[in-house]
């Protein structure tokens, strides 16, 4: 158990549920070295108590695949946001039945009426119940959601374990004047804010923990100066914690993560997905090899919508064999709507207005089939 990648890869440990692994890493922490690292290193604040354990993460910089992956639609974060404002006045254990808490999110939600004989504000509503009992906001103590699907006036009995007043972060100043997600950010920083040099340290060791992939561009010189500067230091601070390796190049660094590392979500997973972009990657390798595509000196490679189309149809066309019945079945839009949802969650492309920016970090790892796979395969259609 490393105490560290269990609190970085967790929204929090709840000693209700995991109370071995809550004693495990309370232990882990007062020894020092992972509370120093996360609190000189990251700037974040570590959340100790009865209920609990939460380090409050914070990114340098906000990205597609943060939030709450389960919620698709504005109108689902703002019915989250009201459950949590019910329950600022539950104790911990006490119980109450939907309706109540429906009654209660038709009475503050301002931007239309809300009316549950509606099935999709049910199915927004079932959507956000279910992830509060899923990360253990709530606990269900009789009924299920799902008969809140088929019938508005249907009930369930739920008891708050009293951890949602936990959930959002502590800010120090007035949030209710701001405007953009810029003034969360510069607020995230105001308590450092006479020290640039803790700033910056901050900021890079967020972004290297946090992002795919950190980039040199006109709004990070100063950062990837630091990385560049002080290399061997981060190596050192990242290695004696994780299982990982800092790879520095010209215009991005990466965090390359070890196979005993388990440090939250990474890329490739082990879904089809991710064996479809590493076969892409490694096209557009090839093509870079060739001189079809050119890189620039940033590293960032920009292409037509149209070119970026061609490179997933031969990715498709060449590969389709390998991969399970659900992609090689899907029609080729299908089949790029997929493969360009993901990539741009996971900041691997950027798709644009009339071109395509494809990361560096698709130099960086590939993935290929056996030479004979293709051929054996070839074989067995005949």
């Amino acid at each position: 158990m490393r105490a560290l990648e269990q609190l970085l890869n967790r929204r929090w440990i709840l000693k209700s549920k995991e109370k071995e692994l809550y004693y495990q890493v309370k232990e882990a922490l007062a020894s020092g070295e992972e509370k120093k690292f996360l609190s000189e290193k990251l700037g974040y604040q570590i959340l100790v108590n009865p209920y609990m354990i939460k380090v409050e993460k914070m990114p340098a910089v906000p990205e597609n695949w943060m939030g709450i992956l389960e919620f698709k639609e504005p109108i689902e974060y703002v019915f989250f946001c009201i459950v949590l404002m019910f329950l600022e006045d539950k104790e911990a254990e006490e119980q109450f039945v939907l309706s109540e808490l429906t009654e209660y999110v038709q009475s503050q939600y301002r931007e239309e009426p809300i009316d549950w004989t509606v099935y999709r504000y049910r199915r927004y509503m079932i959507k956000v119940m279910k992830y509060c009992v899923s990360c253990g906001i709530l606990n269900v103590n009789d009924g299920n959601e799902e008969g809140f699907a088929k019938d508005d006036t249907n009930e369930v009995l739920y008891e708050n374990t009293g951890v949602s007043r936990y959930f959002m972060k502590n800010f120090t100043q007035d949030i209710m004047e701001y405007t953009s997600p810029r003034e969360f950010e510069k607020e995230e920083w105001i308590d450092v804010n006479e020290d640039r040099g803790i700033v910056r340290r901050q900021r890079v060791y967020r972004k290297l923990l946090m992002s795919m992939g950190m980039y040199k561009d006109i709004d990070s010189e100063e950062d990837f100066a630091y990385v560049r500067n002080y290399r061997n230091m981060i190596q050192g601070d990242m290695s004696d914690l994780f299982d990982c390796e800092l790879h520095v190049h010209s215009g991005s660094a990466f965090l390359i993560l070890g196979e005993e590392c388990r440090l939250g979500r990474c890329f490739p997973e082990g879904n089809t997905l991710s064996d479809i972009v590493l076969l892409l990657n490694t096209l557009i390798q090839e093509k870079v090899e060739t001189g079809e595509i050119i890189v620039p000196v940033d590293e960032k490679i920009c292409i037509s919508k149209e070119e970026f189309r061609g490179l997933v149809e031969e990715c498709k066309v060449k590969f389709s064999q390998g991969l399970n019945k659900t992609y090689r079945e899907m029609t080729f839009d299908e089949f790029y709507r997929e493969v360009t949802a993901y990539m741009e969650e996971l900041m691997l492309v950027e798709i644009r207005w009339d071109d395509v920016e494809i990361k560096p970090v698709a130099g960086k790892i590939c993935g290929k089939y056996p030479d004979d796979f293709l051929k054996n395969g070839e074989k067995n259609e005949q």
